[in-house]
């Protein structure tokens, strides 16, 4: 499982907008190309695990202050579809 975990994040630290788009039209999570635009460019090359809880509430804390609050709580949706 520590290898799947490995794989997430390390695509999570290295999401391009495009990407992030991709994922969340895949799970109908409302995310604008502007608001991927900033989150990727947050995220770009942050060691984060999405896996620990207290680390994915941090993260989602400071994408909401990127990209408001609506947007965090979708991006956080979309974060629990890949820890699934």
């Amino acid at each position: 499982m520590k290898i799947y975990e490995n794989i997430i994040n390390h695509k999570i630290s290295t999401i391009t907008p495009d990407e992030l788009l991709k994922y969340a039209n895949q799970f109908k999570i409302s995310v604008n190309r502007t608001q991927a635009v900033q989150i990727a460019e947050y995220l770009h090359g942050k060691k984060v695990n999405i896996f620990d809880d207290s680390q994915r509430v941090k993260l989602v804390k400071e994408i909401a202050k990127i990209a408001g609050a609506d947007t965090a709580k979708e991006v956080n949706k979309l974060f629990m579809q890949f820890i699934k």
